[in-house]
């Protein structure tokens, strides 16, 4: 990883295989490693694979107050221009998908092609999750006890089946022993998602869209990507069975596969 000045912040960001870039939006309290190695690795075959981190998160600027959802797009266009490419193909989960949404409606020059992945475009026709959902997450990361609150998160972003994955997990506890979100950080992305809006903008889209969702997602539920799909004119949409919040982790290679197929990136 190496810092990156994007506009009026610092992002750190890896550059790795060959091909078209391909840019990754990750989610709220996600970092460039949460991707996964196994995604990452399929993706490197086709692509220039371009992931970074958030202001706020790693070493990338730390966060002062709060902030937006375009804010955090504005970051993704800097990083775009920095790097000195004029485009790319854009995929974006969870508030990563967010984010990419407003990226494209704000600089659809830089987007080549877009895929949004487990999440959401605000509105009143959109879908919240169950009450107690959120509620037991909230009460694990505010508990104090790391343990818990990382249980809580993975059983949250995954699949009942999943779940029960022991080595998964043991990769995923890795992962946030080695690049921990501060809980202030994940409470003002979450303060940004919740004041996303993007539903009366989507029709204005003429980017190439695929949106892939997961039956079992318990934090976005599925019901908000069959909604994206029906407010972009000719967008794909994707439904993976029985599969949770972090599709990517669940079915690495087939996501690899639905991107490189959406880029149209030759086998």
């Amino acid at each position: 990883m190496a810092l990156v000045r994007a506009g009026d912040v610092e992002l750190d960001c890896e550059r790795s295989g060959s091909g078209p870039p391909l840019l990754l939006i990750m989610g709220m309290s996600g970092t460039a490693l949460h991707w996964g190695e196994p995604f990452l690795s399929a993706l490197r075959r086709d692509f220039e694979v371009i992931v970074y981190d958030h202001r706020g998160v790693g070493a990338s600027t730390r966060l002062s107050g709060p902030v937006t959802i375009a804010q955090l797009a504005a970051d993704a266009s800097a990083l775009l221009s920095a790097l000195e490419l004029e485009s790319a193909d854009v995929v974006g989960i969870s508030m990563g998908g967010m984010i990419a949404q407003e990226l494209a409606l704000a600089h659809p020059e830089q987007v080549r092609t877009l895929t949004l992945g487990c999440t959401y475009c605000g509105g009143p026709e959109s879908t919240q999750p169950q009450p107690g959902v959120l509620q037991g997450l909230a009460e694990a990361m505010m508990s104090g006890d790391r343990t818990r609150a990382l249980r809580a998160g993975w059983e949250i972003n995954v699949s009942q089946e999943m779940a029960g994955d022991e080595d998964a997990y043991e990769a995923f506890l890795a992962i946030a022993q080695q690049r921990a979100v501060a809980v202030p950080v994940v409470l003002a992305q979450l303060q940004a998602c919740t004041a996303h809006d993007t539903s009366t903008r989507l029709a204005e889209l003429s980017v190439p869209t695929l949106v892939i969702h997961g039956t079992e997602d318990q934090l976005l539920p599925v019901e908000n990507g069959r909604q994206i799909a029906s407010l972009i004119a000719g967008s794909g949409l994707e439904i993976l069975e029985a599969t949770g919040h972090m599709f990517v982790w669940e079915h690495p290679e087939r996501s690899a596969e639905l991107v490189r197929r959406h880029a149209a990136v030759p086998a």
